[in-house]
């Protein structure tokens, strides 16, 4: 716990047996109350790895998407009553040392978003972001702040921390189960007026490290930008998208 609030630590993995050994060991278990993994229908031995490791464990038998594994995730630390919830990737890309200084940014009663950015501390390339990934990221990030009317270093992060409060209000079934899930998570969070919080992460890309390739990039991205439109065609009135519902698509 931290200050006396339930720290739950939410993983999506998919085939990420040969980094989860390390990236669970480097979690503060000393704050951590509780670790769930959801297994995205992996083809290698994750979920049998989490279960020896003594981690909560939940299986998909069949491969639901990103966005698709994060609705579990949330909805069972929800479940087993978390106050803070830390989305860590098993892959090792991101320091999970962070937990603890990114839950207690929460705690302070600050911010209810807190992300770690990989661009704040200027290392992104250096630790292995690929060239053509890190113009995207600038450009979408640029397009996304005008849109949103706030100011981000980055949009793009998988590093990121929650308050009850946003994962009870936020109407996240009605996201996609693909990779865009998380910005199209980040427009709610503006739209319904939470604070974002954002603190320098070091990241490394390698072989093992889960990383989208250039097509599914494309795609992505096309997704950002149809995001950052219905933001702000539901802000003018416009239109009204299910993303911005107040009163449907509740996890819990």
């Amino acid at each position: 716990m931290i200050l006396g609030k339930k720290l739950i630590v939410v993983m999506p993995a998919y085939n990420a047996e040969k980094t989860l050994i390390q990236t669970y060991q480097e979690l503060p278990h000393q704050y951590v109350d509780e670790v769930i993994l959801v297994d995205d229908a992996s083809r290698d031995r994750t979920a049998a790895l989490a279960q020896e490791l003594g981690i909560r464990t939940i299986i998909h038998a069949e491969n639901k998407g990103y966005g698709g594994n994060q609705k579990t995730c949330y909805r069972e630390a929800l479940r087993l009553g978390a106050d803070i919830v830390v989305m860590v990737h098993p892959d090792y890309q991101y320091s999970p040392k962070l937990v603890t200084a990114m839950s207690s940014m929460i705690t302070s009663g600050h911010y209810d978003v807190v992300l770690g950015s990989r661009i704040l501390g200027g290392e992104a390339l250096k630790g292995g972001m690929p060239f053509y990934k890190y113009i995207a990221n600038r450009v979408l990030t640029f397009i996304e702040n005008l849109a949103l009317g706030v100011k981000l270093s980055e949009y793009h992060t998988g590093y990121r921390a929650f308050s009850r409060q946003v994962l009870e209000t936020l109407p996240l079934e009605k996201n996609s189960d693909d990779f865009v899930f998380d910005n199209e998570m980040l427009a709610q969070a503006v739209y319904f007026g939470f604070k974002i919080g954002e603190i320098s992460c070091p990241t490394k890309y390698f072989e093992d490290a889960s990383s989208i390739n250039f097509i599914r990039s494309m795609k992505y991205g096309f997704g950002v930008l149809a995001t950052a439109g219905r933001f702000i065609l539901q802000k003018t009135g416009l239109l009204q998208s299910p993303l911005f519902d107040r009163h449907g698509g509740k996890l819990f």
